[in-house]
């Protein structure tokens, strides 16, 4: 509850989407490295949340841009000198969760799956899912509970389901292991 007796709102998931790795030019445009599929895709999902590096974070909206083949460029509202872009090296774009498209079937996104209980098709509770990392052969799933496990993100072969409504990732998985 917050002071006015008004239960506070939950926070916001946010979906890191890329950075700003510089300044492009002398007219405030930046350089982005965007993780979308197309990498100009990113302008399509706003208010973009800019978080500097010193963990600040402010909403921004209304940037647009190019891809112009080696650099996906911004121009950014109140960003108007190469100063100013420079400024911004190292920020990170968010978006929040629900700005994106839902998943396509079987997809999921992985700020979704954070926090969900991880059960053995045994039964056995594993903890919970804490984050994902991408190996480049497959993700994994990091796996917090009485010790960190990391379970392979491989449908059918380790994961066995996922189930929002229930709160649960199933998996194929030795709890000794």
């Amino acid at each position: 509850m917050n002071d006015a007796g008004r239960p506070t709102p939950a926070p916001q998931k946010l979906i890191l989407l890329g950075r700003v790795t510089g300044a492009f030019g002398v007219r405030g445009d930046v350089k982005v490295e965007s993780w979308t599929e197309p990498r100009a895709q990113i302008f399509r999902y706003q208010p973009w949340i800019l978080r500097a590096p010193n963990g600040a974070e402010r909403e921004l909206r209304g940037a647009r841009g190019r891809d112009t083949g080696k650099h996906v460029v911004a121009t950014l509202p109140g960003c108007d000198d190469r100063d100013a872009a420079e400024a911004l090296r190292g920020t990170e774009i968010l978006v929040p969760r629900e700005t994106l498209p839902p998943p396509a079937p079987g997809e999921y996104y992985w700020v979704d799956l954070e926090g969900l209980k991880v059960v053995t098709v045994e039964g056995v509770a594993l903890g919970e899912v804490s984050h994902l990392l991408s190996t480049g052969a497959n993700d994994v799933l990091v796996v917090r509970g009485e010790r960190e496990r990391m379970i392979p993100f491989v449908q059918p072969d380790y994961v066995t389901g996922v189930d929002f409504e229930a709160g649960t990732v199933t998996v194929d998985w030795d709890p000794d292991f």
